[in-house]
């Protein structure tokens, strides 16, 4: 018997391999999705785990739970807004900045300060 002829051969080898890409392809894209969805996944339990804050004296320990990707800011950051009844004197003590006046050159007298009102800070205090 003649054996077959090259085209035909190499055809074969040729449509086996594409298969075997194919195949391959499908498997990157199918870990790719999969290492994306445990990466959404890690950073929403990070946002969302308790934080544990055990007294230094040997007192009761303290878990907080919140949310952090938005609505669970530190009471002082860079940016703060001014609440109800605050003032430069109190946001100071809160923070630990005492040149609030020199960073935000908008506010001209420090007694005019009202709610909403932005500053700048750079606090060094974050409870």
């Amino acid at each position: 018997m003649a054996a077959p002829p090259a085209t035909t051969t190499s055809h074969g080898r040729r449509a086996r391999a594409e298969m075997c890409a194919a195949a391959v392809v499908s498997a990157a894209e199918a870990a790719s999705w999969w290492c994306a969805v445990a990466l959404v996944a890690l950073v929403l339990l990070g946002a969302l785990r308790a934080d544990y804050d055990a007294d230094a004296d040997g007192g009761e320990a303290v878990y907080f739970r919140g949310a952090r990707l938005g609505g669970g800011r530190r009471p002082c950051e860079e940016v703060y807004v001014v609440g109800e009844g605050e003032t430069l004197h109190s946001i100071s003590d809160k923070c630990g900045d005492p040149f609030i006046v020199e960073r935000n050159p908008h506010v001209h007298d420090p007694d005019d300060v009202f709610p909403g009102l932005v500053l700048a800070l750079r606090p060094t205090k974050n409870t």
